[in-house]
């Protein structure tokens, strides 16, 4: 069975003493989770949350890391780093990082095999753009992304990853995918992965849905048989909203 999960994401949002107050409501409200549940925190959040979350069953990712191993690359966060703060997740891949910091195919690949190489296990996020949707390319563009960043792995190395659709239009935007499109974008990728790394990877492959989902709709996403739970944004930071989508899992 693979494994279902709820994670979020807090982008640029709380500042560190908001983001450890965030995490010990989350500590204290999230017990027994079915689901893995996992939090992406700015940087430097992660070894105070880390720390703070030990022994819970919420687990911790970075929302990025660096395309270079380390050196003289001042600002950068390298996966070791990342790794070192007692993390075990990172987000690579996002819409944001792909369009205001204009990171490609090459160097993703480059932040997907540093990850593994550090022991992080990436949540790779794929998903088109509202023109690229219209013109009824989604398929193509998400098979370019796969093929041009993380169908260099291995079987054994891939089965480390986690997959996040995100349709770009449907993020903050209030719009969201609906239960039959985001089924049936992750049946199709789900039959990409069989393709390239036979049946039993892709059904082993966790594929989660983000783009608007909250509290509200969670539920009737994740009743699709493809869809394995959520990338969650701006629901991420209210404990609340956060504990009755991971309890809709």
């Amino acid at each position: 069975m693979r494994t279902k999960m709820v994670a979020g994401n807090w982008k640029m949002n709380k500042n560190l003493q908001e983001g450890v107050a965030l995490a010990k409501e989350l500590k204290e409200i999230v017990k027994a989770p079915k689901c893995e549940v996992v939090i992406g925190t700015p940087f430097i959040h992660l070894a105070t949350v880390a720390e703070l979350l030990k022994g819970s069953p919420i687990k911790v990712a970075a929302e990025n890391c660096a395309d270079k191993e380390k050196g003289a690359f001042t600002g950068e966060v390298s996966a070791e780093m990342v790794k070192s703060t007692g993390a075990e997740y990172c987000i690579l891949g996002h819409s944001e990082r792909r369009a205001y910091y204009h990171e490609d195919y090459a160097i993703l690949k480059e932040k997907v095999l540093l990850a593994l190489a550090n022991g992080l296990k990436p949540i790779f996020c794929i998903g088109e753009v509202k023109e690229e949707r219209e013109a009824g390319r989604q398929n193509e563009v998400v098979k370019a992304q796969l093929e041009g960043s993380v169908f260099n792995l291995s079987a054994e190395e891939f089965c480390n990853i986690t997959l996040a659709y995100e349709p770009v239009w449907a993020i903050g935007t209030g719009l969201t995918a609906t239960p039959a499109q985001a089924q049936e974008m992750h049946a199709y990728i789900r039959s990409l992965l069989a393709e390239k790394y036979g049946k039993e990877v892709a059904e082993d492959t966790t594929i989660l849905y983000g783009g608007s989902c909250n509290e509200k709709n969670a539920a009737e996403l994740f009743a699709n048989p493809d869809v394995d739970g959520g990338l969650i944004g701006g629901a991420s930071l209210v404990a609340e909203k956060f504990k009755a989508i991971i309890d809709a899992r």
